[in-house]
Formats: C-alpha cells, sequence, structure tokens
C-alpha cells in the first residue's frame, strides 16, 4: 500500500453543519485518497457532531474518528489527533475552514523538495488584511526571518518525525494562545522552514453566527497574562538577549508586544470596551511590558507606537485614550496617476500618504536640526506638549498593493515595491509618503497564472511612524465608469473600472461589467475589413508582442485563432473553416455582441468585416469573383 503522506488533524465540538461544508474540501485533494487521512477528533459534542463524522467515516476509508471527554478548548483534541497520525506530515485544520483543491499535494511537494520541518501554505481569509509573509514563496528559511511571527496559527503542515523529536505538543485545557505556543516552539526549533504562495491553500473563513472553532473572548480568569508571560519567555529562553533594537530576540518580541501589549492602549480597544474594565487589562499589560519585555523592544517600535508604549509603561492611562482619539482620525490617501496598458499590464503611478483628521497631510516638524511629530497630531495628548521627537521617520515603515479576488477572498500581489521617502512640505515639514507603480499582470498575477474569471479590487496598505491603515486604491474617476481601456487578455476582455466607492477593479472575462454603452459602441463602429485579420477596438495586452491563442465562436463553431499585440488588438483567423458559405458572427467567449463578421464560402476564410461593414449586392459579386478559379489564376499570373 501507499505510504501516508500527510495526516489532517481536525478537532471538533458542536460542530453541526460545518462540518458538512468543510468536509468536501478535505476529501476532494488532488492528492490520491489513498495518500493521505483525515482524523477527526471529537472533543466531547453534545449535538449531532459526532453522528456526521462517523457518517463520513463509513464512507470513506481514509477518514477515522476518535472521541475524548470534553475539554472545551482545541489543544487536547489536537494532542490526540497527532498521537494517531501515521503521515509523514501533519496538516492541522479547523471544522469551519477550508482548504483549496490542491493544498495537500502542493504543501508535500515543497516540504519534500526543501526537506523542510514546516511548511507555511497561503492563506486566503474574510477576516484579516493579507500578510506581506505570503508575498513571496521561500524555498527554506529559519526563524531569522521574523516575517514567520505574522502567521501563528497552527494551519500549517508539519513533519511528524520533527514533532515527535522535539515533543512538541499543544498545551492542554484553558489556554490562551495554545496554537501561539506550539508554532513558536516550531519555529524555534525548525532548521528549515518554508512558505508556498502561489497557490491560496487554507481558507480561514468567518462563521455566519460569528464565531469560529478556536474564539475565545478575553478573560483574564483563564489565565489569559500568564499564558502571554510563558510564551515571551519561550522566546527569550531559545535566544540571546541584546540591547540592539535589531537582534533577533527583540524582532520576535515585537509581535507580542505591538499585538497583545499595545492593544490594550490603542485604538479600537481602549475606546471601545467599558472604561473600568479596559482600565484593568492596560494595568495588566503594563505590568508584564515591565516585567517581561526589554527595554530594547520598545526603543524599536516607530515613533507613534513608542509613544503609545511610552504612555502605557508611565500607567497614564487618560493620556493613552488622547492618543487614540487623535490617531483614529488618521485616515489613508491614495494618488493614482493615468492608468494604461503596458505590454500586457496594467499600470499606474501611485502615490500614498496620511492625512490627519482635518483632512491635512500628517507632517514632520524639523527643529533645532531634529524632526517632530506633527503637533496637530498630539493635541490634548498629555507630556507631548514640547514635542515628540521622531528619531528614525523610516522604522519598519513599508507600503503595498494588493489585489482581492472578490469572490474568492483570494489575495494577490501585483509586481513592484512602493518606495516609502520624505518629501520636502514647505516652511520646515515634510511629510512621509510611498511611491511606486502600479503593474497588474491579469496572465500572471495569480501565482503566475491568469486571475480566475472575476471581480478584482485594488487595495493598499501602509505602514507609517506606527500607524497602519488598509485603503482602497481610488483615483479621480467618475464612479462606475471605466478606468481604461478595454484589453484582450489571453482572448479574455479585462475591463479596469472605478468601482460605486471610487476603488479601482478589474473585471476578467465580464464577471459584473459586459461590454456595454461605453465599449459596445466602438465594436459596432468598427467598419474595417480584412482578408483574414481585423482590427479590433480594444488594447491588445499581450507581453512582448507574442500573438496569443484565443478561443472564439464563429456561427456555432469554436475555433482558436490569433490575437496580435499592439496599438490595437488585431483578431486573425484560420484560413479553412468547416462552415457553410455565408456571413457568420465572430463572438469572444461569453460576448454577446459580434466582434466581427467571417465571410466564407465553401469553407474558405474570404475575409474578416467589422460589425458596421455593410455588405451589398456589389460585395457579394466580388466575393464570388475572389472564389472563381478562374479569376484566382488570373490574379496568380498577374502577381507574378
Amino acid at each position: 500500500m501507499p505510504r501516508v503522506k500527510v495526516s489532517v488533524v481536525v478537532p471538533v465540538y458542536n460542530t453541526g453543519k460545518y462540518v458538512d461544508e468543510c468536509a468536501p474540501s478535505l476529501l476532494g485533494q488532488s492528492l490520491p485518497a489513498d495518500e493521505y487521512e483525515v482524523i477527526y477528533v471529537d472533543d466531547g459534542s453534545t449535538d449531532d457532531t459526532l453522528a456526521r463524522v462517523e457518517k463520513l467515516a463509513d464512507r470513506h476509508p481514509n477518514v477515522q474518528v476518535h472521541t475524548r471527554p470534553n475539554s472545551g478548548w482545541p489543544g487536547a483534541p489536537r494532542n490526540l489527533g497527532m498521537r494517531h497520525a501515521k503521515g509523514e506530515y501533519i496538516q492541522f485544520v479547523d471544522h469551519d475552514d477550508t482548504l483549496g483543491p490542491e493544498a495537500l499535494e502542493r504543501l508535500y511537494e515543497h516540504a519534500k523538495r526543501n526537506d523542510a520541518d514546516v511548511v507555511l501554505g497561503k492563506m486566503s481569509s474574510t477576516m484579516v488584511r493579507p500578510r506581506r509573509l505570503f508575498r513571496h514563496t521561500v524555498d527554506a528559511c529559519t526563524i531569522e526571518n521574523d516575517e514567520l511571527m505574522q502567521s501563528m496559527t497552527p494551519h500549517k503542515m508539519f513533519r511528524r518525525a520533527f514533532v515527535e523529536q522535539h515533543g512538541l505538543q499543544f498545551p492542554e485545557g484553558p489556554w490562551f494562545f495554545e496554537d501561539m505556543f506550539f508554532v513558536g516552539a516550531a519555529y524555534l526549533k525548525a532548521e528549515r522552514i518554508s512558505v508556498l504562495t502561489d497557490y491560496p491553500c487554507y481558507y480561514w473563513m468567518k462563521r455566519d453566527d460569528g464565531g469560529n472553532n478556536t474564539q475565545h473572548r478575553f478573560s483574564p480568569r483563564f489565565g489569559f497574562w500568564d499564558n502571554v508571560r510563558t510564551i515571551v519567555r519561550q522566546i527569550k529562553d531559545g535566544t540571546e538577549a541584546s540591547d540592539d533594537i535589531d537582534a533577533l530576540q527583540n524582532r520576535l518580541l515585537h509581535r507580542n508586544y505591538h499585538v497583545e501589549i499595545l492593544s490594550r492602549a490603542r485604538e479600537p480597544e481602549i475606546l471601545r470596551e467599558d472604561p473600568a474594565q479596559q482600565r484593568e487589562r492596560f494595568e495588566a499589560a503594563r505590568r508584564l511590558a515591565l516585567e517581561e519585555f526589554p527595554p530594547a523592544v520598545r526603543e524599536g517600535l516607530p515613533v507613534v507606537s513608542r509613544l503609545r508604549a511610552e504612555l502605557l509603561e508611565a500607567g497614564d492611562f487618560d493620556g493613552a485614550v488622547a492618543l487614540a482619539e487623535r490617531v483614529r482620525e488618521v485616515k489613508a490617501r491614495s494618488t493614482v496617476g493615468e492608468l494604461r496598458w503596458a505590454d500586457g499590464r496594467l499600470v499606474a503611478d501611485v502615490t500614498l500618504e496620511l492625512l490627519r483628521g482635518d483632512g491635512e497631510p500628517l507632517v514632520l516638524v524639523e527643529r533645532d536640526g531634529k524632526q517632530w511629530l506633527d503637533p496637530e497630531l498630539l493635541a490634548g495628548v498629555p507630556g507631548t506638549e514640547d514635542g515628540w521627537e521622531v528619531r528614525d521617520p523610516f522604522r519598519l515603515a513599508y507600503a503595498e498593493l494588493v489585489v482581492k479576488d472578490r469572490d474568492r477572498e483570494d489575495w494577490w500581489y501585483p509586481e513592484g515595491d512602493l518606495e516609502v521617502r520624505l518629501e520636502p512640505a514647505g516652511a520646515g515639514r515634510s511629510r512621509l509618503v510611498a511611491s511606486g507603480r502600479l503593474s497588474l499582470d491579469p496572465e500572471r498575477l495569480a501565482g503566475g497564472r491568469p486571475l480566475e474569471r472575476g471581480v478584482h479590487d485594488v487595495w493598499a496598505f501602509v505602514q507609517l511612524l506606527g500607524i497602519d491603515r488598509m485603503v482602497r486604491l481610488t483615483g479621480d474617476g467618475t464612479p462606475g465608469a471605466p478606468a481604461a481601456d478595454p484589453a484582450l487578455t489571453g482572448g479574455r476582455l479585462a475591463l479596469p473600472y472605478w468601482t460605486g466607492s471610487g476603488q479601482l477593479a478589474l473585471d476578467v472575462d465580464q464577471r459584473q461589467r459586459r461590454l456595454g454603452s461605453d465599449t459596445a459602441g466602438a465594436a459596432a463602429a468598427n467598419t474595417a475589413r480584412g482578408e483574414r485579420s481585423l482590427p479590433l477596438p480594444y488594447v491588445a495586452a499581450t507581453a512582448g508582442g507574442t500573438p496569443a491563442r484565443v478561443k472564439v465562436t464563429v456561427a456555432a463553431l469554436t475555433v482558436e485563432a490569433e490575437l496580435i499585440g499592439g496599438t490595437t488588438a488585431e483578431l486573425r483567423l484560420p484560413g479553412r473553416l468547416k462552415l457553410p458559405t455565408g456571413r457568420h458572427p465572430v463572438k469572444l467567449p461569453k460576448t454577446d455582441a459580434p466582434v466581427a463578421y467571417a465571410v466564407v464560402r465553401d469553407g474558405a476564410l474570404l475575409r474578416l468585416e467589422g460589425p458596421a461593414h455593410e455588405s451589398g449586392a456589389g460585395r457579394r459579386l466580388l466575393d464570388a469573383l475572389a472564389d472563381n478559379r478562374q479569376v484566382r489564376r488570373v490574379r496568380r499570373r498577374l502577381g507574378r
């Protein structure tokens, strides 16, 4: 029998219908069924969850079910699933999430090719923003790649021998961040970690009841702060202490400080929660910050985060609230230059910046040879009356463009990088901006593959001065109007447009936007005629001018044509068509209106005509003469 390559461990508890929604993605993998197993571990469900998974086991030989008394948390069932696993690798999945159809096969191949202890597959989600960790595939790295700390959930593939060698286990019972403890230990021990980003492997989905498998409300009663302390000490025990703000230990601890500690002192939490309860959280976070985090962690924060940390560690709750109220008003603004097609890509110059609540740019002020944070942002924040120095305006600053597949929740990264720079703003002031070029290739954006049919929205993420924002990429175009010329990419129509909210979007293959009044008119007005080829009123978005193969429909016949690049697209059909004599409409896939008409006589293509080209009696006489053998013989002699 084939060896088991992957064991998929799925803890379940009162899952109900979500088992049935997740199961098809687990059981329909491209990896042969006898090469992987699915291990459900029921944590003492009181509904029909056990019956549902047992029914799956009855129908599928590679499914097994184990039960245990209720623990209320996922650590214990995951540990039980690992003890029963026979696969070379173990993949953890929550019962309310799904896998991409080729996820196990691709992850396993990536793991074997790179001899990896841990493999992170690209995650898509309805709940969180994209992570730059998943921008590029990485064959091998270690914990030195601190971007790994952006992904601390257990939904990864682990080599079983590696897990057993180091005795890796999830904490059991009431334990916040049990996944972070397990994954952190694996990162620290792993000799080779791989990241696969060219295929969406894991879909972390939001349930319609507002929950998910591992969600527990913040509660000190369950040892929240003790668990954070344990994880921080795990990192400190596994790395070397240093006063250097860029030392590995301080870079790794930055994630815990920023998320678990500073969350208690920043928006939205400090402005949303009951003040009495939030003061208790604030004080608990302060104690942990002072007791467990080296000063270099705070000093390595960007300027606004460093100010927030200063207020927290000083115990100034009111000051932290005042800063949160000011920062909450900060918005991001995008500026998009002229959109156009170039070498198969939709391109435009893009600039991103931060604006204060009054709509003016957030600036830095130069004084005494130093730079200071915008005084308007600090108005009302205690302790900043003399200003707040910006030691390094570029600290942890970056920006990136991302494209979201609206139907599938997949995030993709266009080519190119945005550069962060200081730009003079007059009167001794400057502003931090990120700029670069949007370069969106519909035929390669999805991990080197064409984008799926659908609407793809363009977003930008910006992190400047310790303030991060996810913003729709908007321009000056009229909402709902085209943003650039329609283009033929790989034989499919790509329609750039501004959504109702003014966001740039690209409709590939007419998912929502059809050739309407803004584009169909151009096709109808095409009166040109050719022999076997015809110019079309669209941009030919083909890379390097190489003709693209495209399927078109001529009457009821599907044929392979050529799409030739240039300022406009040129469509070329084969010289022979198995069609009756006549004038036949030529349509692109999913296009209602003909883009051309093929004039055929006795199976030979005489010419292509534009939709508005008139074909009267005189034209039919010329067609008849053109097909006459004697006329063709005379034309050949004249040609010689």
